[in-house]
């Protein structure tokens, strides 16, 4: 998996990270699917260690994620896909304010079958001030721009 990983890495397909709490790795999280050209898109999944769950670890691993898209790649749109029933993986897409854009069926083949998967999309326009400050935003209690 490593070795697949920094293949894809070394070619601008994907951005693979690991994800430290308190210098413990504690989940991972990746960009793939980048696309150039007109469509300058890529999307994020996740995975956070139960143990580390509901500490804000993930939505800022996925703020700094999106902003290093958006400011340094020059990437317009991103999406994270995720199935109906992992409330927690749809509770940060909505934290940090991704919007709802669908379903798509059967679009992964997971544990033997293929799974729904609910799409959430934000675009560089939609976070001028940045991911990372709007998520700071949210969790001191301001909306952003204020």
């Amino acid at each position: 998996m490593v070795r697949y990983l920094r293949g894809e890495a070394a070619a601008g397909r994907m951005l693979p990270f690991v994800v430290l709490y308190r210098d413990q790795l504690v989940g991972q999280l990746t960009v793939g699917g980048i696309t150039w050209g007109s469509m300058c898109s890529a999307n994020v999944g996740y995975w956070v260690d139960e143990t580390a769950a509901g500490r804000g670890i993930m939505p800022t691993a996925v703020a700094l994620a999106v902003d290093h898209c958006f400011r340094t790649l020059g990437l317009h749109r991103v999406e994270v896909c995720i199935r109906p029933e992992n409330r927690p993986s749809r509770r940060v897409a909505e934290k940090l304010g991704f919007r709802e854009e669908g379903l798509r069926p059967r679009y992964l083949h997971i544990d033997g079958d293929w799974r729904d998967h609910l799409v959430y999309a934000l675009t560089a326009e939609e976070v001028p001030e940045g991911m990372l400050t709007r998520w700071r935003s949210v969790r001191s209690g301001l909306r952003p721009g204020n």
